[in-house]
């Protein structure tokens, strides 16, 4: 159990839970319970449970889309979410104007394109930034959403099995993007896929509206 209100809280911590309680209802189960944990590293850390587990209600909480029933969250200031399916995010007419939707700060319209063009050269979108969306296949849509959370510079990443939709083929692609991306960023990657996991750095099971411990996925047993 962590006690982070009653210690002075280290800058680097980039997500705390606190004992946290989630129910959708006042007297029913809770969805998430008695959960403590914290993420201060950067790397690809994945998250694994059953269907109906409460993996997508875990990450609401954490973005803020939740509120807790109780216990206390500290979220990191700077962070994005990756939708399962893009296109419950992508709002804009093309991909140029998408990702500019999800530019911080002001700058020139040089450097816009700029930011553009590298963020949808990372994902292997070259030459896209007047396509229109509706002309884009699943995997593109997914890579595209990938560049939004990219180009926003957000130090926290979430994404919510976003390789669900996807053949193996562009399952991987994607999952090579992803690893050559975060270095210097902290990635949470819901999935129930455990062929993903050879990909993490630090695996957790939810169980029971309870998170193991993190842990080597080579040492994981799922069951």
């Amino acid at each position: 159990m962590y006690n982070y209100g009653k210690l002075e809280r280290n800058k680097s911590e980039k997500l705390i839970f606190q004992d946290v309680y989630f129910t959708w209802q006042k007297n029913k189960d809770f969805v998430i319970k008695n959960c403590s944990f914290c993420l201060s590293e950067p790397g690809l850390w994945m998250l694994v449970g059953e269907n109906g587990c409460g993996k997508s209600t875990l990450l609401k909480l954490i973005k803020g889309i939740l509120q807790p029933t109780y216990g206390y969250i500290e979220r990191p200031s700077n962070l994005s979410l990756v939708f399962q399916n893009p296109d419950h995010q992508i709002l804009m007419p093309t991909c140029g104007s998408e990702l500019i939707l999800n530019i911080k700060g002001n700058f020139s319209k040089r450097v816009i394109d700029d930011k553009v063009k590298h963020s949808l050269d990372s994902v292997g979108l070259q030459g896209f930034s007047k396509r229109p969306i509706q002309t884009l296949s699943g995997g593109q849509k997914q890579r595209l959403a990938i560049a939004s959370a990219l180009i926003s510079e957000s130090d926290f990443i979430l994404m919510d099995e976003p390789t669900a939709l996807l053949d193996q083929l562009s399952r991987k692609k994607i999952m090579d993007i992803i690893k050559s991306l975060i270095r210097h960023k902290t990635v949470l990657w819901i999935t129930h896929r455990l062929d993903e996991l050879v990909y993490a750095d630090k695996v957790s099971v939810l169980k029971m509206g309870k998170l193991s411990a993190w842990q080597d996925p080579k040492n994981l047993k799922y069951n």
